[in-house]
């Protein structure tokens, strides 16, 4: 499937590492967050019962018109506090980060600082 020295194989076997050890209930649910090369994605799941409580990407039609001309930076930091916004309605206000792997810099903080500023703890 992937070289072994593959830059996504290396990735996912520290998300599995991660993935081994931190796991979300329905009073601390998991935030895991995914990136492509263009889009980010974040839900906010159970892993006891296997659901997706609240969930936000970068191709939400909430965001689509507030998107023009921003860095993807930006754009992630838009879908955190949309996460959160959703996340707090459902009555979710504490999260664990999962970081999927990805180094916590770039669109990955930036996302969780969206998150944080519109009200989620982790």
């Amino acid at each position: 499937m992937f070289r072994k020295e593959s830059r996504n194989f290396l990735r996912k076997k520290r998300h599995m590492r991660i993935r081994s050890r931190v796991s979300g209930t329905s009073e601390q649910p998991r935030l895991n967050v995914f990136r492509s090369s263009r889009q980010i994605y974040a839900q906010v799941i159970d892993d006891l019962s296997g659901t997706t409580m609240v969930s936000a990407s970068s191709l939400d039609p909430e965001l689509s018109g507030k998107q023009e001309g921003l860095s993807k930076k930006e754009k992630a930091k838009l879908v955190g506090e949309l996460l959160a916004k959703r996340a707090l309605e459902k009555g979710v206000d504490n999260v664990i980060f999962d970081r999927g792997g990805y180094r916590y810099h770039g669109r990955v903080k930036a996302l969780a600082d969206g998150a944080r500023e519109a009200g989620l703890k982790f």
